[in-house]
């Protein structure tokens, strides 16, 4: 299972923005800012390469999807301040708040912002098994795949990701999973009048310094 979810994404990952191809929407996965008091570099490396991506007409908006599960963890939220801060503007960001895992991030991107195709933004490991799911959901995605911490961290976190893919497959294949929440439409447009879509709940201003992993 884990060879097949490495091999599918195979010619659809890049590791440069050069060589990524232009899509109208990056897809950011969210996970936490912190890990303890210290920045997370999974979370760093994901928003200066989406900040990139958008400073070099790699993208056009950006879909910030992930974790809003309580007043004071709010990934989405917490990834808009970032880009905001980089001088990206107000109208070209969209939030998730429903991106609860990979799937849900997935699904929603095409059930609720219309989006059948963009480029998503994570570590290499990540990419693999996003773009699996998108492919079962007959979406045109591609990656730009960050660079991931090496060492006894890589290590646990490889081992995870095994374990994560083969339940992607049963989600997938066997229990036909769906997202938590889904919602009314809120088609993303790369028109500069478009308001940016807070979808599903309220954001909150404050930062997360807690949790760890991935999603």
């Amino acid at each position: 299972m884990d060879l097949w979810v490495s091999f599918q994404a195979r010619d659809r990952i890049y590791d440069s923005i050069e060589a990524t191809p232009s899509r109208n929407i990056g897809l950011v996965l969210g996970t936490s800012k912190y890990i303890g008091k210290t920045l997370n570099p999974y979370y760093t490396y994901r928003i200066e390469a989406a900040q990139q991506l958008y400073m070099n007409d790699k993208i056009d908006v950006l879909l910030l999807s992930g974790d809003n599960a309580h007043r004071s963890y709010n990934e989405p939220w917490t990834m808009k301040r970032d880009m905001l801060r980089a001088g990206i503007p107000d109208d070209r960001i969209f939030l998730d708040y429903a991106g609860f895992r990979t799937l849900d991030s997935i699904v929603r991107a095409k059930k609720v912002f219309d989006a059948d195709e963009f480029t998503l933004v994570t570590q290499a490991f990540h990419c693999e098994r996003a773009l699996f799911i998108a492919d079962y959901y007959d979406i045109d995605a591609i990656c730009l795949a960050v660079p991931s911490p090496k060492g006894l961290a890589g290590l646990k976190i490889r081992t995870r990701e095994i374990l994560a893919r083969v339940k992607a497959i049963l989600d997938i294949y066997v229990l036909n999973e769906q997202p938590k929440f889904l919602g009314p439409k809120e088609t993303i447009s790369t028109s500069t009048e478009t308001v940016s879509a807070d979808t599903l709940l309220d954001p909150q201003q404050t930062e997360d310094e807690s949790l760890d992993a991935p999603e």
